[in-house]
Order: structure tokens, then sequence, then C-alpha cells
């Protein structure tokens, strides 16, 4: 009984320590209507968002919360100028 209470405390503990949901923000949201008034901001691309649409209707538009990961920004070399 004591092992299996044991075990228990194991599991729970392994499964707690686990990484928390978090809600995710794409830069593309859909819009389901004007009668529901429902959105999914979940599409990493317009053609994703306007492919969801043309099959349940809708409207695709940007989502204006989107923040980028810091990592997610384009590399860019910054040029130096050294004075002569």
């Amino acid at each position: 009984m004591r092992l299996l209470l044991l075990m228990l405390g194991i599991s729970t503990y392994v499964v707690g320590i686990g990484t928390h949901a978090e809600a995710q923000n794409y830069p593309w949201c859909l819009h389901y209507g004007t009668g529901f008034g429902g959105m999914n901001c979940g599409f990493t691309t317009y053609q994703q968002c306007m492919d969801t649409v043309s099959g349940i209707g809708g409207f695709c538009m940007q989502n204006n919360t989107y923040q980028p990961s810091p990592g997610s920004r384009p590399f860019t070399r910054v040029q130096r100028r050294y004075p002569y």
C-alpha cells in the first residue's frame, strides 16, 4: 500500500513539473461570420487562413495583438562604418 502511494505521488509530481499550456498567438485570425462572432487566431500565413475560410466561411484579417517571439526575427548584418 505504501509503495502504491509512493508511486502515485511520484507520478503526480512528474506530471506536475511538465510545461504549462500557453495561449498561442499567431499573425492571422479567422472571423467566423457576423452571426456567431467567433474568432480563431491560430494561422501562421494568410493562405492558411484563406484555405480554412473557403471551407467554412468567414473572413481573415491580421491579428493586431500578435507579437513575434524575440528569436523569430530574421538575421540582419549590421554594417559598421569605421572612421578613417
